[in-house]
Protein backbone atom coordinates (compact mmCIF):
# COMPACT_ATOMS: atom_id res chain seq x y z
CA UNK A 1 0.00 0.00 0.00
CA UNK A 2 2.86 2.41 0.67
CA UNK A 3 4.10 2.12 -2.91
CA UNK A 4 0.49 2.39 -4.14
CA UNK A 5 0.11 5.75 -2.43
CA UNK A 6 3.53 6.94 -3.59
CA UNK A 7 2.41 6.23 -7.16
CA UNK A 8 -0.86 8.04 -6.47
CA UNK A 9 1.08 11.11 -5.35
CA UNK A 10 3.12 11.03 -8.55
CA UNK A 11 -0.10 10.80 -10.56
CA UNK A 12 -1.55 13.74 -8.65
CA UNK A 13 1.51 15.90 -9.39
CA UNK A 14 1.51 14.85 -13.07
CA UNK A 15 -2.19 15.68 -13.50
CA UNK A 16 -1.85 19.02 -11.72
CA UNK A 17 1.13 19.98 -13.89
CA UNK A 18 -0.63 18.98 -17.10
CA UNK A 19 -3.60 21.19 -16.26
CA UNK A 20 -1.47 24.15 -15.24
CA UNK A 21 0.36 23.87 -18.56
CA UNK A 22 -2.95 23.74 -20.43
CA UNK A 23 -4.23 26.76 -18.53
CA UNK A 24 -1.06 28.64 -19.46
CA UNK A 25 -1.58 27.72 -23.12
CA UNK A 26 -5.21 28.87 -23.10
CA UNK A 27 -5.32 32.18 -21.20
CA UNK A 28 -9.05 32.64 -21.84
CA UNK A 29 -9.70 29.48 -19.78
CA UNK A 30 -8.08 31.00 -16.71
CA UNK A 31 -11.15 33.08 -15.86
CA UNK A 32 -13.01 29.91 -14.93
CA UNK A 33 -10.22 27.36 -14.56
CA UNK A 34 -7.64 29.14 -12.44
CA UNK A 35 -9.85 29.34 -9.36
CA UNK A 36 -10.55 25.62 -9.63
CA UNK A 37 -6.84 24.87 -10.04
CA UNK A 38 -6.02 26.96 -6.98
CA UNK A 39 -8.69 25.08 -5.04
CA UNK A 40 -7.26 21.69 -6.01
CA UNK A 41 -3.78 22.70 -4.90
CA UNK A 42 -4.93 24.41 -1.71
CA UNK A 43 -6.99 21.36 -0.76
CA UNK A 44 -4.01 19.07 -1.37
CA UNK A 45 -1.87 21.35 0.78
CA UNK A 46 -4.51 21.54 3.52
CA UNK A 47 -4.74 17.73 3.71
CA UNK A 48 -0.97 17.47 3.79
CA UNK A 49 -0.81 19.90 6.72
CA UNK A 50 -3.64 18.17 8.57
CA UNK A 51 -1.93 14.81 8.27
CA UNK A 52 1.30 16.35 9.54
CA UNK A 53 -0.59 17.89 12.47
CA UNK A 54 0.33 21.40 11.35
CA UNK A 55 -1.92 24.43 11.01
CA UNK A 56 -3.14 25.20 7.53
CA UNK A 57 -2.13 28.50 5.99
CA UNK A 58 -4.24 28.61 2.82
CA UNK A 59 -7.96 29.11 2.45
CA UNK A 60 -9.85 26.36 0.64
CA UNK A 61 -10.64 28.69 -2.31
CA UNK A 62 -7.61 30.98 -2.69
CA UNK A 63 -7.23 33.58 -5.43
CA UNK A 64 -3.88 32.62 -6.96
CA UNK A 65 -2.30 33.35 -10.29
CA UNK A 66 -0.69 30.58 -12.29
CA UNK A 67 2.77 31.13 -10.83
CA UNK A 68 1.43 30.92 -7.27
CA UNK A 69 -0.31 27.69 -8.25
CA UNK A 70 2.97 26.29 -9.54
CA UNK A 71 4.75 27.13 -6.28
CA UNK A 72 2.14 25.35 -4.14
CA UNK A 73 2.02 22.42 -6.58
CA UNK A 74 5.78 21.97 -6.15
CA UNK A 75 5.44 22.10 -2.35
CA UNK A 76 2.73 19.44 -2.53
CA UNK A 77 4.79 17.31 -4.91
CA UNK A 78 7.67 17.30 -2.44
CA UNK A 79 5.54 17.05 0.70
CA UNK A 80 3.25 14.13 -0.01
CA UNK A 81 5.92 11.48 -0.66
CA UNK A 82 7.71 12.43 2.56
CA UNK A 83 4.55 11.61 4.51
CA UNK A 84 5.17 7.92 4.03
CA UNK A 85 8.90 7.78 4.72
CA UNK A 86 9.47 5.26 7.47
CA UNK A 87 5.79 4.32 7.67
CA UNK A 88 4.63 0.72 7.89
CA UNK A 89 1.46 -0.91 6.66
CA UNK A 90 0.04 -0.69 10.20
CA UNK A 91 0.61 3.07 10.27
CA UNK A 92 -1.88 3.49 7.43
CA UNK A 93 -4.71 2.35 9.72
CA UNK A 94 -3.86 4.82 12.48
CA UNK A 95 -6.42 7.58 13.00
CA UNK A 96 -5.30 11.14 12.36
CA UNK A 97 -7.09 13.82 14.39
CA UNK A 98 -7.88 17.10 12.59
CA UNK A 99 -10.45 19.86 12.28
CA UNK A 100 -12.28 20.77 9.12
CA UNK A 101 -12.73 24.34 7.93
CA UNK A 102 -15.85 24.67 10.12
CA UNK A 103 -13.83 23.76 13.21
CA UNK A 104 -15.45 20.34 13.56
CA UNK A 105 -13.15 17.68 15.00
CA UNK A 106 -12.62 14.37 13.22
CA UNK A 107 -10.32 11.39 13.50
CA UNK A 108 -9.88 9.45 10.28
CA UNK A 109 -7.50 6.61 9.35
CA UNK A 110 -4.47 7.80 7.40
CA UNK A 111 -5.36 5.45 4.52
CA UNK A 112 -8.64 7.30 3.99
CA UNK A 113 -7.05 10.74 4.19
CA UNK A 114 -4.39 9.79 1.62
CA UNK A 115 -7.04 8.32 -0.69
CA UNK A 116 -9.12 11.48 -0.44
CA UNK A 117 -6.11 13.71 -1.13
CA UNK A 118 -5.37 11.78 -4.31
CA UNK A 119 -8.91 11.51 -5.70
CA UNK A 120 -10.34 14.90 -4.70
CA UNK A 121 -8.82 16.79 -7.62
CA UNK A 122 -10.23 14.50 -10.31
CA UNK A 123 -13.67 16.09 -10.22
CA UNK A 124 -12.29 19.61 -10.45
CA UNK A 125 -9.78 18.62 -13.14
CA UNK A 126 -12.76 17.67 -15.28
CA UNK A 127 -14.28 21.09 -14.68
CA UNK A 128 -11.02 22.75 -15.71
CA UNK A 129 -10.80 20.58 -18.82
CA UNK A 130 -14.29 21.73 -19.78
CA UNK A 131 -13.28 25.38 -19.30
CA UNK A 132 -10.21 24.86 -21.49
CA UNK A 133 -12.24 23.23 -24.26
CA UNK A 134 -14.97 25.87 -24.03
CA UNK A 135 -12.40 28.62 -24.66
CA UNK A 136 -10.82 26.92 -27.67
CA UNK A 137 -7.99 25.04 -26.01
CA UNK A 138 -7.19 21.36 -25.97
CA UNK A 139 -7.55 19.93 -22.47
CA UNK A 140 -5.07 17.25 -21.45
CA UNK A 141 -6.26 13.78 -20.56
CA UNK A 142 -5.52 13.56 -16.84
CA UNK A 143 -7.26 10.25 -16.19
CA UNK A 144 -5.34 7.92 -13.92
CA UNK A 145 -5.46 5.15 -16.51
CA UNK A 146 -3.66 7.42 -18.98
CA UNK A 147 -0.95 8.03 -16.39
CA UNK A 148 -0.73 4.29 -15.68
CA UNK A 149 -0.42 3.40 -19.37
CA UNK A 150 1.94 6.12 -20.54
CA UNK A 151 3.87 7.58 -17.61
CA UNK A 152 4.24 4.81 -15.05
CA UNK A 153 3.08 1.41 -16.27
CA UNK A 154 3.54 -1.40 -13.80
CA UNK A 155 5.74 -4.26 -14.90
CA UNK A 156 3.79 -7.20 -16.29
Amino acid sequence: MISYFQRGFRFMAWADTALMNALASTPASQTEGLGLMAHILAAEHIWLQRILGKPTVWPVWPQWDLEECRVVARENELGFPSLLEGKSQNDLNQPIPYQNTKGEAFSTPLVDLLTHAIVHGSYHRGQIAKAIAKTGGTPPNTDFITYARIVEPLPS
